[in-house]
């Protein structure tokens, strides 16, 4: 049973290294449980890999099915970096560049460059970033 505080998924572990173990999960839209999905065909179904850290005294093998969890606030934190803040720096630019230029098209081109620039810095801080956001076998 999940606490209130975690997100969890099941998942199949593919592969095991000292370092990390990798598991295999499936994310499914909300029509992955609709009774009428064979007909309409907008089913979504799609395999994740998730790497994390391996416990040294697990005693997982290759092909057993575990639950992955990490803490919700993770969850709401990568929603923050990936959404909220992407859209202030566009709706920012976008509000002050109009003030400043009168082609609506450079204006809107800069808004997109400069949203750009961020995910280039998450990127560039991808290895910080991927040591915040811990998964755990469970």
């Amino acid at each position: 049973m999940a606490k209130r505080n975690e997100i969890e998924h099941s998942g199949r572990i593919v592969e095991i290294t000292p370092e990390f173990t990798t598991v295999e999960i499936l994310v499914s839209s909300a029509c992955a449980a609709c009774h009428a999905k064979g007909l309409c065909g907008m089913s979504e179904a799609e395999e994740k890999v998730i790497m994390v850290p391996t416990d040294p005294y697990a005693e997982h093998k290759v092909g057993d099915q575990v639950t992955v969890k990490t803490k919700m606030t993770m969850g709401l934190k990568a929603v923050w970096i990936s959404y909220v803040i992407p859209l202030a720096v566009l709706m920012i630019l976008i509000l002050s560049l109009s003030a400043v230029f009168e082609s609506q098209v450079l204006c809107g081109l800069a808004s997109v460059g400069g949203v750009a620039v961020y995910y280039l810095i998450i990127w560039l801080l991808r290895g910080r970033l991927q040591n915040e956001f811990s998964f755990y076998i469970e």
